[in-house]
């Protein structure tokens, strides 16, 4: 028997829409520098000046291939069919998404800002993501540009798409974006820094459930069939178009493993891309690489056992499988399978070891006094890609210098709630 996850809200009503006009920083200094009439200093002028943000307006006249249920009005974008939404969410509120043309940059960026000029009735939303392409064809996830902040790209690229995805408001009104620029620069972190993808993706066992909905209309724009073959991740950061794998995973059952393409946002949660670090996590920082929110809430009472929306979550699932692929691999009923998110970085070689103690603090660095960077509330198993000597830690009764960095945390952990008999974890290199 299929245990049906419960339907979605609309995922941008509690987010803020960005403002119709925004002025980059390095503009605003520009104009202050003129209105106050001061010049470089002589010694300046010989110095190599730091390239500018470059600024484009992508065309929103032509629909795009990738497009999902959007009414180009001559130069604006609006939700056509206002009773469609996707089927893993079930709202009556309608949708569009508008995957945008691709812009080649003469230079390495990763820093892109957007300014939207859009009229929204009450209750109506915009949102825009960015993602990256590299010389070598690679594609950054998608990452959401915000009214607070730009979204920064996971490492260097020299392609930039846009994304916007339209949701009508209460009263079925659709918002009408007219214009879009984008803007793209670089943080000034050198590619060495940013996070580079390995041979290795990252796996995790997670609850699988059957998605079924035949018929209903996926995120990408898919019409659901029978046997069909996909998935659904709960965040749109893993979002591939309509009919490509750009974001595809290898799902592990009792019988066999299928390599399917991610087209649907859900279960549960549509911000937590679980599958990447904390320090890239949208949403529930401080859970570990691999653990859904839904599975911590489910089984941990995480957030008060409850979802992003505030419902209570009644099975632990961190990815939805169409009927296709759900009977490929072996399920007859919902149950645990194991992922590889085949667009991610593993992390390097890692082991993995058990972990005791409740609210087990993660530190920036191998000491009590540096930055809590997460929590581990209670008992679970982490990922360890080095250990070193750091602060000693005396605690009920235990010693030890020793502290391992678990990559999925970014951080550090004393090896004394590392449960095994060794102080020194055994197979496990310096850092």
């Amino acid at each position: 028997m299929l245990t049906s996850h419960p339907r979605y809200e609309d995922p941008t009503a509690r987010r803020r829409t960005l403002p119709v006009r925004t002025l980059s920083g390095v503009a605003c200094l520009l104009a202050l520098a003129a209105a106050l009439g001061t010049a470089p200093a002589a010694e300046a002028a010989t110095a190599p000046a730091a390239p500018s943000a470059v600024s484009w307006h992508p065309d929103l006249s032509r629909p795009g291939t990738d497009d999902v249920n959007v009414l180009h009005d001559g130069n604006a974008l609006r939700v056509d069919d206002r009773s469609l939404s996707p089927a893993s969410l079930e709202r009556h509120r309608g949708y569009a998404s508008a995957v945008l043309d691709v812009h080649h940059l003469d230079r390495p960026v990763d820093l892109i800002t957007a300014d939207v000029d859009a009229a929204l009735p009450s209750g109506a939303g915009v949102v825009v993501d960015v993602r990256g392409r590299t010389p070598d064809g690679t594609w950054t996830e998608w990452r959401e540009v915000t009214a607070d902040a730009p979204a920064r790209l996971p490492r260097t690229v020299d392609d930039v798409q846009a994304r916007l995805t339209l949701w009508t408001g209460k009263s079925g009104a659709t918002p009408t974006v007219r214009g879009l620029t984008l803007s793209a620069d670089s943080a000034g972190t050198t590619s060495s820094q940013l996070a580079q993808p390995t041979a290795a993706a990252f796996s995790s066992r997670v609850y699988a459930t059957r998605e079924g909905l035949v018929g209903g209309t996926t995120a990408n724009g898919h019409v659901i069939r029978s046997n069909d073959h996909f998935v659904a991740l709960p965040s749109r950061r893993a979002l591939s178009p309509n009919g490509s794998d750009q974001y595809s995973v290898q799902v592990c059952g009792p019988v066999r493993c299928e390599t399917a393409p991610v087209w649907d946002v859900g279960p549960w949660n549509t911000h937590d891309d679980y599958w990447n670090t904390s320090a890239q996590r949208e949403q529930w920082k401080d859970l570990a690489r691999g653990l859904p929110e839904a599975q911590a809430a489910y089984q941990n009472g995480y957030n008060g056992g409850r979802d992003e929306f505030g419902r209570q979550v009644a099975n632990p699932a961190g990815i939805d499988l169409a009927d296709g692929t759900f009977y490929n691999i072996g399920l007859n009923d919902n149950g645990w399978v194991t992922v590889t998110y085949l667009w991610t970085d593993g992390g390097g070689d890692t082991k993995s070891f058990p972990t005791w103690g409740t609210d087990v603090s993660i530190r920036q660095q191998a000491t009590t006094g540096s930055t809590r960077v997460a929590t581990l509330p209670g008992p679970t198993t982490v990922r360890v890609k080095c250990q070193v000597h750091g602060q000693l830690v005396d605690y009920q009764g235990y010693s030890n210098d020793a502290w391992s960095y678990l990559p999925d945390y970014g951080g550090y952990i004393s090896n004394i709630f590392i449960d095994v008999s060794d102080a020194w974890l055994p197979g496990v290199p310096n850092c």
